[in-house]
């Protein structure tokens, strides 16, 4: 296998993709932690911090499923329960840590079956609120500190104040250059393809913050100057809903006559499109951060207005998506079984639909192998926008 760090740019993204440990492997091997974490909210700069590689554990749409149905209910998330499939087969006994959350209820069992069955030298759970103001913060910010404090004994050192902050501007530095990535789509064609920033996004979450950030920055500059940019196409695309982290999902859409031209999952804008702030007490920051500005559905925001002032409040940041990067077609993705997102597609249909901008609802199985018969759905989407 070839040494992936001989390449750059896109094709540096496209080897770490298809061989997403391989880095962190490699780090175990010279001596270096890894932490293994579900979704977008366990905070990666208290890992960086601490000098552990954040590692997100992801599920594979390419392998069936034939450990985790023994251990977790067939009617819970299908991605949850390829995760945990994919640990009880030993895809992650490399990691040294895991930290799971409460993002959902089922990242929330299979947080305590991985703990249990998995045995992962060191685990923890980190519990997140369902609201995002006054008290949820305080208590937010406590559940960090007993993270920070877990993980201190794993490190065997210490978090010092000053490390935290090197850490968090190291990753707002990766947030900043995610933004730039996503700018380049705006022209029509846009510079880079939805595959190849998945590729990208998928690989900054299975590397160091300071190679990621130097993925993204070679990636810009050759999308940049190449030649070679993507066809133009009826559809531009906003996606919204479950993550995607598969090519061959976005290939079959981009095949289709449609461009995705941005992502709102958590494997796309949500973990990135914010900035942490910078605060006297670091975790501070980072608290406020992840239930303020990681825009996900499992957060409630109380509300006391009228359904159409509730709507704008929550997703008036999805018309400014659809307004800058000028799309004319939204794809709601559902992982089956994923209840946060599939329990709000009414209202994100409904504000969506308000803005003029036609809505295909997907729930699909997280399999390649139940991809094709997707296509004539998409392309007649794509007819309707053309």
């Amino acid at each position: 296998m070839k040494d992936i760090n001989k390449k750059t740019g896109l094709a540096r993204a496209k080897d770490i993709y298809n061989h997403r440990s391989k880095r962190a492997r490699e780090l175990k091997a010279e001596g270096k932690k890894v932490i293994g974490y579900f979704c977008c909210f366990p905070p990666v700069e208290i890992m960086t911090a601490l000098d552990f590689l954040p590692l997100r554990l992801l599920g594979d749409m390419d392998e069936p499923i034939t450990v985790a149905d023994g251990y977790l209910p067939t009617v819970m998330c299908i991605f949850y329960r390829s995760t945990f499939d994919l640990g009880m087969k030993g895809r992650f006994d490399f990691i040294d840590g895991f930290i799971g959350a409460h993002a959902c209820d089922g990242a929330e069992r299979t947080s305590y079956i991985w703990s249990n069955y998995i045995k992962t030298p060191c685990n923890f759970f980190l519990d997140l609120p369902h609201v995002d103001k006054g008290e949820a913060v305080s208590y937010f910010k406590g559940q960090l500190n007993y993270l920070k404090e877990t993980i201190e004994g794993l490190a065997g050192k210490k978090l010092d104040i000053e490390s935290l902050k090197e850490a968090i501007s190291l990753h707002n530095k990766q947030r900043q250059l995610v933004r730039e990535l996503y700018y380049l789509r705006k022209p029509d064609p846009p510079l880079i393809n939805g595959s190849e920033v998945l590729q990208v996004m998928i690989s900054i979450m299975m590397i160091p913050a300071e190679e990621g950030n130097a993925l993204i920055q070679e990636v810009i500059d050759e999308v940049k100057t190449r030649q070679d940019i993507p066809d133009k196409k009826n559809g531009r695309l906003l996606v919204w809903g479950s993550l995607i982290d598969n090519i061959k999902f976005t290939d079959l859409i981009e095949s289709s006559g449609l461009n995705i031209i941005i992502e709102d999952t958590a494997t796309g804008t949500r973990p990135f499109w914010h900035d942490i702030e910078e605060t006297e007490d670091p975790l501070d920051g980072v608290a406020r951060h992840y239930l303020q500005e990681v825009k996900c559905p499992r957060t409630f925001a109380e509300t006391d207005t009228s359904y159409k002032e509730d709507l704008e409040n929550r997703y008036s940041y999805l018309k400014d998506f659809a307004k800058y990067w000028k799309v004319n077609g939204v794809f709601g993705n559902i992982i089956r079984n994923c209840d946060i997102h599939g329990y709000e597609i009414p209202a994100v249909k409904d504000y969506l639909e308000s803005l003029g901008l036609p809505v295909l609802i997907i729930e699909q199985d997280y399999s390649t192998a139940s991809l094709e018969p997707l296509r004539t759905r998409f392309q007649a989407f794509a007819e309707t926008i053309g």
